[in-house]
C-alpha cells in the first residue's frame, strides 16, 4: 500500500510519532512502499485502535489523540480510502469527525459546541449514530444538537455563511464531516461528528489565514506573513481569529479529555 506524505498522517495515542519513537506528531510515509518495520507498526496501530478520528489540522490530530483511537488528518486522495479500507479489516468498526468548524446559525459565538444530529453533503443528508450522538451530548454540557454541513472549501465570507444556513438548515461547517459520513455510509460503520465553532457567523475569515493552510493540516507562517506584507489590513482581522482559536482549542482540549477513550463509543458497539 502507498502513501503521499501531503494527503495522510496517523496519532498514536501518546502523540508520538510511531517510526521515530518519540515527539510530538504523527507515523509520515516517505511516498514509496512502507518499510517492513514501519509497516508492522502501522499495522499494530491499526489493530488497537476502535475508533477512526477523521481530522483537517494538525492542531486538531494532537488533541484527537487518546486510547483506542486511530487519528487521521484529511486531505482528498485515494490513499485515504485505502487507509480506511486498512483499518476497518484491522477492527475499526467507527468513525468520527473532530474539531473546529465555522459557525453558520448567527447566535453560535467561538467555544460553543455543536454535536451534529446529520450531516448534510451536496446531495444526501446522513443520520448520525443516535446512541453515541446522545453519549456526546451528555459529555459536552450546553452543546447543540443539530445538522453540520460538509463542503470541500473553506466557506469565509459572512454572505456565503448566511446563504448555506437558510438552504441547508446546518448549523455549522467543516470540511470533514460529510467525508466521514461517505465513508462510514460505504462500509456500514457507526459515525458520530462533534465541533466546537472558531469563527462566527458574521465575522469573515480573512485571508492570510486561508492561504496558511497546508494540505497536511500544518500552517504555513511564511505564507501568512507574505499575504500580510501584501495586504497589511488584515492583521487585525488575523488577530481576532487568532483570539476566536485559543477560545476554541482550549475548549477542545477540555472537552476531549472528557469524552474518554474512543470518544465515549466503548459500549455501544
Amino acid at each position: 500500500m502507498r502513501f503521499d506524505p501531503e494527503l495522510i498522517e496517523t496519532v498514536r495515542a501518546d502523540g508520538s510519532d510511531p517510526a521515530a519513537g518519540a515527539g510530538p506528531m504523527t507515523a509520515r510515509h516517505s511516498g514509496g512502499e512502507y518499510a517492513d518495520s514501519a509497516g508492522s507498526r502501522t499495522q499494530g496501530l491499526l489493530a488497537s485502535r476502535l475508533v477512526i478520528a477523521l481530522v483537517g489540522l494538525a492542531f486538531e490530530a494532537r488533541v484527537a489523540a487518546g486510547p483506542d483511537v486511530l487519528v487521521v488528518c484529511h486531505q482528498k486522495g485515494r490513499d485515504l480510502a485505502d487507509l480506511i479500507r486498512n483499518a476497518i479489516r484491522s477492527g475499526c468498526r467507527s468513525m468520527i469527525s473532530f474539531g473546529i468548524a465555522g459557525g453558520l446559525a448567527p447566535d453560535l459565538r467561538p467555544g460553543d459546541w455543536i454535536v451534529a444530529s446529520a450531516i448534510v453533503g451536496r446531495q444526501r443528508i446522513w443520520p448520525t449514530d443516535p446512541a453515541w450522538s446522545n453519549t456526546l451530548l451528555r459529555a459536552v454540557p450546553g452543546s447543540r444538537y443539530a445538522p453540520i454541513l460538509g463542503v470541500d472549501a473553506p466557506v469565509a465570507e459572512p454572505a456565503a455563511k448566511r446563504t448555506l444556513y437558510t438552504t441547508s438548515g446546518a448549523m455549522a461547517v467543516d470540511m470533514e464531516s460529510h467525508v466521514v459520513a461517505e465513508l462510514a455510509d460505504a462500509h456500514d460503520l457507526s459515525f458520530a461528528a462533534v465541533r466546537v465553532v472558531i469563527d462566527p457567523a458574521y465575522r469573515p475569515l480573512p485571508q492570510a489565514a486561508l492561504v496558511g493552510m497546508r494540505r497536511d493540516g500544518s500552517t504555513d507562517l511564511p505564507a501568512v506573513i507574505r499575504e500580510l506584507m501584501i495586504k497589511p489590513r488584515q492583521t487585525l482581522a488575523l488577530l481576532r481569529l487568532a483570539a476566536d482559536l485559543f477560545v476554541a482549542r482550549s475548549t477542545l482540549s477540555r472537552v476531549r479529555q472528557s469524552l474518554g477513550p474512543g470518544f465515549g463509543y466503548h459500549g455501544l458497539q
